[in-house]
């Protein structure tokens, strides 16, 4: 662990359960297999020890493993960086500006935002990735970005290290009928290699190699994905709220002006936001520069008029089925089994008569939040998710947008 912790920063033994869950075992699983098959592979196909080409090409695939581990290992300790449990601006004027997250007991910062599988409150908080078990944030930004480049960059150099090994080992042993290939793994090579390539070494290389090429298109796309949230310098959850910004804009014909805050000008100053020479992204992540006709607390500002307009139009619904919270359930109808969100948001259960205000939905399913009892409200408690539609029924009186609904949705 001493060793470790001089390549990789931990802010305490706790963070290691984050290696315990499906995406970082998969993730590693794709790096350990592609990293160890190009190393056996450059052995057969082109030993470092005979040429300096040799040498190159093994240390360049060393290099890309132990780039590729940093990188992704220090994106998932680090972490994005928390807003402080109970914190508070420090000017009191502020606090009519931002919302309260009753889990952390304190106040969402500008650009923050509370994750449900973290249970803090993000700095900069761009989305939950299930492959480092973390948000992507503030602070581990850069981290994760290089390794969404370093990965398909190391794949691309083992998908040709692989491709070579096959084409160099079986250039001889393939022989070609009228209508059958023939491929003769005892067939003895003029060169030998150094370790022998037999069949389940094919088998191994092609694996591999498949591994290899998806992770390349998989991760490729998504690194520039993360490029273009830097160069605007805007979050996948705020590109979302600047889009529902304009369409309430619209809808209410207010003739506002909604310019978004955070975007610098230049594509450059973006960039310089999130990397930097020392490896620590530029501010605090509390505070931010921001747009000339702008101020700290605008997009706060709009998120707060947006739960409000939120709270106005949500729509009652009443179950009348009893749901189990299952992710496909079984009993609710074939298209509601298949049709079952893509997400990792929750379900909630349901019992007959239950309230729930309704904000979004598709054909099959809705999410919304479930209206609770005065005891649980004073807990802090609030049970908001996906449900089959199915299960509920459209309330005839609207008592969505009273006052007294409206104190229990939570900020």
């Amino acid at each position: 662990m001493n060793f470790l912790s001089t390549f990789v920063t931990f802010k305490s033994l706790h963070e290691v359960w984050r290696l315990c869950h499906w995406g970082p075992v998969i993730a590693l699983s794709v790096i350990a297999i592609c990293s160890t098959m190009a190393m056996l592979d450059s052995i057969i196909w082109y030993w470092p020890l005979d040429t300096t080409g040799g040498s190159i090409n093994f240390i360049m695939l060393l290099n890309w493993t132990v780039l590729i581990l940093y990188n992704y290992f220090n994106a998932m300790f680090v972490g994005p960086g928390y807003i402080p449990l109970g914190w508070k601006p420090e000017n009191q004027h502020d606090i009519q500006y931002l919302q309260y997250c009753r889990v952390c007991q304190g106040y969402k910062a500008p650009r923050s935002h509370h994750c449900r599988k973290c249970n803090r409150c993000v700095m900069k908080m761009d989305h939950h990735c299930p492959w480092i078990n973390n948000c992507c944030g503030h602070v581990n930004h850069a981290y994760f970005t290089s390794f969404l480049l370093l990965a398909p960059l190391g794949c691309l150099h083992a998908a040709i290290i692989f491709v070579m090994t096959m084409y160099t080992q079986l250039y001889e042993r393939i022989s070609f009928g009228w209508s059958t290939v023939k491929i003769d793994m005892s067939a003895v090579r003029q060169f030998q290699p150094l370790m022998p390539f037999s069949m389940p070494a094919f088998a191994a290389t092609l694996f591999a190699l498949g591994l290899a090429l998806g992770t390349t298109i998989a991760v490729g796309m998504l690194f520039f994905i993360q490029m273009k949230v830097i160069l605007r310098n805007k979050t996948s959850i705020e590109s979302w709220i600047e889009e529902k910004a304009k369409d309430r804009i619209q809808h209410y014909q207010t003739g506002e002006e909604f310019i978004f805050p955070y975007d610098l000008g230049t594509r450059f100053l973006n960039f310089k936001q999130v990397f930097t020479w020392s490896g620590t992204p530029k501010g605090d992540g509390i505070e931010w520069p921001v747009h000339p006709k702008c101020h700290q607390h605008t997009l706060t500002i709009e998120q707060l008029k947006q739960k409000a307009d939120k709270r106005v139009r949500s729509v009652q619904y009443r179950a009348v089925e009893d749901y189990n919270g299952a992710c496909c359930p079984l009993g609710k109808g074939v298209q509601t089994f298949f049709r079952t969100p893509c997400t990792e948001e929750p379900r909630i259960p349901l019992s007959k008569g239950d309230t729930i205000l309704a904000t979004r939905g598709t054909k099959w399913w809705m999410y919304g939040d479930k209206v609770l009892n005065e005891d649980q409200m004073i807990a802090g408690e609030r049970i908001r998710g996906w449900f089959p539609r199915r299960c509920v029924e459209k309330c005839h009186y609207d008592t969505a947008s009273s006052e007294s609904t409206s104190d229990k949705k939570l900020n």
